[in-house]
C-alpha cells in the first residue's frame, strides 16, 4: 500500500506481519468479544479521519479500556511485527490516525472518563477518549476553565489533542494544549507503562517527557491518563466583530493592539469569500458582507471594568485603522450571533465544494498580509479557488483549495504543486508548514522543506529509541 506523500519503494521497506485467526482470538481474550471488529462494515469508520481523500482499511479494530490492555496488545504486536495505529475520535486533519499499513487500529474511545477534578490544586485528571467539549462543560460547572478550544471541540478527544498539540482561537492569550499538560501515563511500544510529571507546576527531574509526548502524533507511545492544569473561570467576556475594506488595515490593527500591550483572548479573521460561502450555507446575511475582511476579537477577565477598558481602547484603535464599524456583544446570545459565521466556515466550504484541500500554515502574525497576497497569486496562477480564514492573533492561516469543477485528473496533480508553493511561501516569510494539524501522513514528503536533515535524523533516532521495530503508527511524520 502507498499513501499520499510516500513512494512505492518506501512502502516496501518495512515488512510487517499479517494478523492470523489465533492473533484475533488473542485480542478477544484481552479486551472481550464485543470490542474486536473484523467485518468490513464496522472497519470502515476507522479507515479514515477528516482528511479528504485518504483511506486505508485496518485488519482489525480493538477498543481498549485500560493501560494494561494496551500493554498486552503491544507485546502481542511486537512478537508478530504487526503495526498498531492509535485512534481517538478520528477528527484529525493530517491522516494521523489512518492505518496506512493496515494491522491493528487501537481505539481509546471507551476510555472517556473524568477521573478527578482537583479544585485545591486546579488540576483535572482524564482519560484520552474524553471529548474536549465535555471537559469544558464539566470544569466550568465548578467555576474552572480549560482554555484550549480546537474547532472540533464537541467531537475531538483529549487524547487526540495531546497527540497533535491542538490549538484553537484562544491560543493568542492562553497558549495551546502543551501549556496545560502537567502529567501523563503512557504505554510504550514495548508494553511498559510509564508515568511522567504529575500535579506539579514545577518539575525539572530529567528530560521533559510530558512535553516530548505532547505533539508526537502518536508515534512514541499511547497516552492513557492525562493531568491538565486549570484556571479560574473568567467572569467577564465581550466580543467584537469589526469589518474592514482591506485586509492590510485589519492586520495593522492587530499589530497596533499588541503594541498597546493588550492581549485579547482571540483575534480571528475572515476574508470576504469565506463570509459569502457562509451566507450561501446559512441562507442569511452576515453584517457588512461586502467588507474585504472581518476581525472577530474576544476579551475575557475576572473583572468587567478591566475588560470594558480594553474593549474601549481596542474599539478606538479599530476605528483609527479604518474599520467600518465595531459591533459589540456582551451577553451570550449576541456573542453567539457574532461567532455564527466563523463557526460555520468549514461547513460552508464543504457545502460550496465537497472536495477541498486544507492547509494550516503559520507565519509571524505581521506577515499574514504578505502570506495572503502570495496565496492569491498562487490561486491566480493555477486558476483555482482558494479561500482563507484563521487566527490573526497567532499567525495561523487555514488555506482551503476548492476543487469546484476542476477535472479529477488535473486535481490529483494540482494539489501537491499548490501545497508545496504555499509551504515555500510560508517558509520564506519565517513561518512553518503546519500550525495545528500536524505532519501525519499527508505532509511527510514536505518535512525536509521545513527542517534540516540533521534535525530530522535526531527526531528519527528519538522515534527509534521508543519503537525500534517501528510498529507504532508507521507512515507518519517522516519522509
Amino acid at each position: 500500500m502507498t499513501t499520499h506523500g510516500e513512494s512505492p519503494d518506501q512502502a516496501s521497506r518495512r515488512s510487517y506481519g499479517k494478523l492470523t485467526p489465533d492473533m484475533i482470538e488473542a485480542l478477544r481474550q484481552i479486551v472481550g468479544e464485543d470490542d474486536v471488529f473484523t467485518d468490513a462494515e464496522r472497519l470502515e469508520p476507522y479507515s479514515h479521519d477528516e482528511t479528504v481523500g485518504l483511506r486505508a482499511e485496518p485488519e482489525v479494530v480493538v477498543r481498549v479500556t485500560s493501560a494494561e490492555q494496551i500493554a498486552e496488545i503491544f507485546r502481542l504486536a511486537q512478537r508478530e511485527r504487526v503495526p498498531v495505529t492509535p485512534r481517538g475520535a478520528g477528527y484529525g486533519l493530517s491522516g494521523g490516525s489512518v492505518p496506512v499499513y493496515g494491522g491493528i487500529v487501537l481505539s481509546t474511545e471507551k476510555m472517556n472518563r473524568i477521573l478527578e477534578i482537583d479544585e485545591k490544586n486546579l488540576m483535572v485528571t482524564v482519560e484520552p477518549g474524553l471529548i474536549t467539549g465535555e471537559l469544558h462543560r464539566a470544569v466550568e460547572e465548578e467555576g474552572l476553565f480549560y482554555p484550549p478550544d480546537p474547532a472540533s471541540l464537541d467531537s475531538c478527544s483529549i487524547g487526540g489533542n495531546i497527540a497533535e498539540n491542538a490549538g484553537g482561537p484562544r491560543a493568542v492569550k492562553y497558549g495551546v494544549t502543551r501549556h496545560f499538560v502537567c502529567g501523563l501515563e503512557a504505554v510504550l511500544p514495548s508494553g511498559e507503562i510509564i508515568t511522567c510529571g504529575g500535579k506539579l507546576v514545577k518539575n525539572v527531574t530529567g528530560y521533559d517527557m510530558v512535553q516530548l509526548l505532547t505533539g508526537s502524533e502518536g508515534t512514541l507511545a499511547i497516552v492513557t491518563k492525562i493531568i491538565l492544569r486549570l484556571l479560574p473561570l473568567p467572569k467577564a467576556q465581550i466580543d467584537l466583530l469589526v469589518p474592514y475594506d482591506s485586509f492590510q488595515a485589519a492586520a495593522d490593527t492587530v499589530s497596533d493592539i499588541i503594541a498597546h500591550r493588550i492581549i485579547p483572548t482571540t483575534i480571528e479573521f475572515m476574508e470576504r469569500d469565506s463570509i459569502l460561502a457562509v451566507e450561501e450555507l446559512l441562507q442569511k446575511e452576515v453584517p457588512h458582507d461586502d467588507a474585504a475582511a472581518h476581525l472577530l476579537i474576544q476579551f475575557d477577565g475576572s473583572r468587567w471594568e478591566e475588560v470594558d477598558a480594553d474593549v474601549e481602547v481596542v474599539g478606538e484603535l479599530c476605528l483609527e485603522h479604518g474599520a467600518r464599524d465595531v459591533l459589540v456583544a456582551k451577553d451570550s446570545r449576541n456573542r453567539d450571533r457574532l461567532w455564527e459565521a466563523r463557526r460555520s466556515i468549514i461547513d460552508a466550504l464543504n457545502h460550496a465544494s465537497p472536495v477541498n484541500h486544507m492547509e494550516d500554515v503559520v507565519v509571524p502574525r505581521a506577515e499574514i498580509p504578505a502570506l495572503l497576497r502570495g496565496i492569491k497569486e498562487i490561486a491566480r496562477r493555477h486558476d483555482v479557488r482558494i479561500i482563507n480564514f484563521g487566527h490573526a492573533g497567532d499567525g495561523n492561516v487555514h488555506v482551503n483549495v476548492l476543487k469546484d469543477d476542476v477535472p479529477d485528473e488535473r486535481w490529483e496533480t494540482l494539489v501537491p504543486v499548490v501545497a508545496e508553493e504555499i509551504y515555500r511561501l510560508s517558509l520564506g516569510l519565517g513561518g512553518m508548514i503546519t500550525g495545528e494539524h500536524g505532519i501525519g501522513a499527508t505532509r511527510r514528503r514536505y518535512l525536509p522543506l521545513a527542517l534540516g536533515q540533521a534535525q530530522i535524523e535526531v527526531m528519527r533516532r528519538i522515534r527509534d529509541a521508543f519503537d525500534p521495530n517501528g510498529i507504532l503508527n508507521p507512515g507518519k511524520i517522516f519522509p
